[in-house]
């Protein structure tokens, strides 16, 4: 079987999901309709944003899911916290050590759930 190679987040407003996303990630999107939105990510993965009144089968609530972005140090998951914080992301979790490492939650506009995190203890 072969590796996912596409995210897909249900959203509510797919050309706000792309500008939010596009400015968060500092990447533009590969494709933009009214209706979905695909940015292309440093790994080869694909983000697709798609507007939930279009998904067949039809869609559940949205939060359901989260990013999770790996960086090098906790020095790295405090400075990722203070620059969205300063950005107005809302944080859902501090940061804050857990048994897989050091991480702190935000939220997306939609309330899909964006990790940052150092591996370890």
């Amino acid at each position: 079987m072969t590796d996912p190679n596409f995210i897909l987040l249900y959203v509510e407003d797919a050309a706000r999901s792309a500008a939010f996303y596009s400015q968060l990630l500092g990447k533009a999107p590969a494709e933009a309709s009214p209706t979905f939105a695909m940015l292309p990510l440093d790994s080869g993965v694909m983000l697709g944003l798609w507007g939930r009144g279009g998904v067949e089968p039809k869609a559940g609530p949205s939060g359901g899911s989260e990013l999770a972005f790996a960086v090098e140090n906790d020095d790295a998951v405090t400075a990722r916290h203070a620059d969205w914080a300063a950005r107005g992301l809302s944080i859902l979790q501090e940061p804050t050590r857990m048994d897989f490492g050091f991480t702190f939650t935000a939220a997306d506009p939609d309330g899909h759930r964006l990790r940052v995190f150092a591996p370890g203890m």
